[in-house]
C-alpha cells in the first residue's frame, strides 16, 4: 500500500473502527479514538512533503491496480503541484474537527467523530484519483457523511438543509456523470483522466464538456447564482460540519475545474471565459455586498466564503501563472481562515447558544484570549498582509491586472467589501461594553479550544509571512497546465 492509499484508507479504518465502538457510554473512549485517527491520518501524510519533487509537473506518489478490469477501471493514484496541498490540508483540518467537537457534541459521538474521518479519507481520495470513474466514486461519496453530519446534528432546519445540499450537488454530478461516460467511449475505453487531457475534441463537443463539467463543480464552489445552498447548510449544520465544509468541500469544486475543465476542454474554456470571470466578479462584488447585512453571524461567514471562492474561479480563468497559482493559494488560505471563523462562531454558540450578532457584545471584556484570536481571523478574512488571506487574494488582483484592468479593478473591491462586512461584525461582537447579562457570564476559552485556535493561528500566520514553500510545490505544475491549455485541441 502506497502512501497515498495510506492517506486514503488510514482515516475511512478509524471511523468504521469508531461506527463499530456503539453505544454513547463509551464516548470518552471514542474521543481519544477518532483524535488518535485524526492525527495518525495527518502523520502518514508528511512523508508526501517531505518526498514531493518540486522540479516535476509529472503525477508523484503514483499507484495503479486493476479494479473493474472488464470495463478497463483502475485504482490510480497519484498527486501534482495542483493537488499535493489539499491531502495535507483534509488531513489537518480533520485533526481540528475532531477538538472542537470534544465536548460539544454529547449524543450519537462515536457516529459523528467517524462520520469526519471517513469523510477525510473521501475527499483525499477526490484530491489524489486519476482514473476518472474512481474520482466519480469519491466525489459522489463524500456527499454521504456529510447528509449525515447536517441532517442528525444540525439546527432546527436540518432536514430541509440536509436535503438541499444533497439535492443541489447530486444534480450537477449526474451531468458530470454523463461526461465522463463520452469521454471514456471517444477515448476507446479509458478512464485514465490523462489520457482525456491529450484527446482531440470538436469545439461542439468540448462545450458540451464543458457545461457538464460546470454543472457540478460550479454547484459545489459553489458560484453565483447556484450558490444559495450554501448559506442555508452552513446555518444548520453543526461547527465541524460548517468548518469542514468550508475548509475542503468548497475545494472539491474548484479542483475540478483544474483537473477535468480546462485541460480537457481547453477551447471551450478560453472561449467560455468570460462568463465564468463575470460570474466569479458578481461573485465577489455582489454576495460581498449581500453579506452585509446579515443578521446572523454563520450566514455572514457563509456569503463571504462564496465571495472568497469568487477570487480563485476569477484567478483560474484569466489564463495566466499568477491568476492560477493566487487561486491555488486563495483555496489553501480560505480552508485555514473560514475554518477558523465558523470554529469562533462555534465557541461563541456553544456558550450563549445564539448565532445572531445583535445578541453579542463587549465580548472582549469577559473572553480577552478568545477575544484575540477571532481579531487574527478577521484580520486574516479582510485580506491583511502578514496572513494567509492577503497572498492569494493578492496574486489573483496582480493576475486580473495583468490580464484586463478593469477586471483587477474590480476584483480588489472586494478588499474593500470584505473589511466592512468582516470589521463591522467583529465591532458588533466583540467592541464596546457587555451588552448583556449573557455576555457578562462567559468565560475565556479553555486549554482544549486554545489549542484548536492556536494550531489554525500559526497556519494562517506562517502562510501569510512565508508562502513559498506552497507556492513552490505549484509552480511548475501551473506552468505546465496553462502551456496545455494554450494548445487547441480542435479536431
Amino acid at each position: 500500500m502506497g502512501l497515498l492509499s495510506l492517506a486514503i484508507w488510514t482515516p475511512i479504518f478509524f471511523g468504521a473502527v469508531l461506527l463499530a465502538l456503539g453505544r454513547d457510554e463509551y464516548a470518552r473512549a471514542v474521543r481519544w479514538v477518532a483524535l488518535i485517527g485524526a492525527i495518525v491520518s495527518l502523520l502518514v501524510t508528511l512523508p508526501l512533503y517531505s518526498g514531493f519533487d518540486n522540479t516535476t509537473a509529472a503525477m508523484q506518489f503514483v499507484e495503479k491496480a486493476p479494479w473493474i478490469e472488464r470495463f478497463n477501471v483502475f485504482y490510480h493514484l497519484g498527486v501534482d503541484g495542483i493537488s499535493f496541498w489539499f491531502v495535507l490540508l483534509t488531513a489537518f483540518i480533520t485533526v481540528i474537527v475532531v477538538i472542537a467537537g470534544w465536548e460539544a457534541i454529547t449524543s450519537r459521538v462515536n457516529q459523528y467523530m467517524g462520520a469526519f474521518l471517513i469523510l477525510s479519507g473521501l475527499m483525499i481520495g477526490v484530491f489524489s484519483a486519476l482514473d476518472g470513474l474512481l474520482f466519480y466514486v469519491f466525489f459522489e461519496a463524500t456527499l454521504i457523511p456529510m447528509y449525515l453530519i447536517i441532517g442528525i446534528w444540525g439546527g432546527p432546519n436540518k432536514i430541509y438543509a440536509a436535503f438541499k445540499f444533497f439535492l443541489y450537488t447530486l444534480l450537477g454530478s449526474l451531468l458530470l456523470l454523463i461526461a465522463l461516460i463520452y469521454l471514456y467511449v471517444h477515448s476507446g475505453g479509458s478512464f485514465d483522466i490523462q489520457t482525456w487531457h491529450d484527446l482531440p475534441l470538436p469545439r461542439t463537443a468540448q462545450t458540451l464538456l464543458f457545461f457538464g463539467f460546470f454543472a457540478a463543480f460550479a454547484v459545489k464552489v459553489p458560484m453565483w447564482p447556484v450558490h444559495t445552498w450554501l448559506p442555508d447548510v452552513h446555518v444548520e449544520a453543526p461547527t465541524g460540519g460548517s468548518a469542514v465544509l468550508a475548509a475542503i468541500m468548497l475545494k472539491l469544486g474548484a479542483y475540478g475545474f483544474l483537473r477535468f475543465s480546462m485541460p480537457i476542454a481547453p477551447d471551450a474554456a478560453h472561449e467560455w471565459a468570460w462568463l465564468m470571470v463575470a460570474l466569479s466578479l458578481i461573485a465577489v462584488v455582489y454576495v460581498g455586498l449581500v453579506a452585509m447585512v446579515q443578521q446572523d453571524m454563520k450566514k455572514l461567514v457563509a456569503y463571504s466564503s462564496v465571495a472568497h471562492m469568487g477570487f480563485v474561479t476569477l484567478g483560474f480563468f484569466i489564463f495566466n501563472d499568477l491568476g492560477v497559482s493566487g487561486g491555488l493559494v486563495q483555496m489553501i488560505a480560505h480552508g485555514f481562515v473560514s475554518g477558523a471563523m465558523f470554529l469562533c462562531i462555534g465557541v461563541l454558540y456553544d456558550r450563549v447558544h445564539s448565532r445572531e450578532i445583535a445578541a453579542y457584545g463587549g465580548v472582549v471584556n469577559t473572553m480577552p484570549k478568545f477575544a484575540a484570536f477571532a481579531l487574527l481571523f478577521a484580520m486574516a478574512n479582510c485580506g491583511l498582509p502578514g496572513t494567509a488571506g492577503f497572498v492569494g487574494e493578492w496574486m489573483v488582483i496582480l493576475g486580473a491586472v495583468k490580464a484586463n484592468f478593469w477586471i483587477g479593478l474590480l476584483a480588489a473591491t472586494a478588499l474593500i467589501f470584505g473589511a466592512a462586512y468582516t470589521l463591522w461584525m467583529f465591532k458588533r461582537v466583540y467592541l464596546g461594553p457587555v451588552a448583556n447579562d449573557h455576555v457578562k457570564e462567559l468565560e475565556d476559552i479553555n486549554a482544549r479550544e486554545f489549542l484548536m485556535l492556536a494550531l489554525l493561528a500559526i497556519a494562517v500566520l506562517a502562510m501569510g509571512i512565508y508562502p513559498k514553500p506552497f507556492t513552490d510545490v505549484m509552480d511548475v505544475s501551473v506552468a505546465e497546465l496553462l502551456k496545455h491549455v494554450a494548445v487547441s485541441k480542435l479536431n
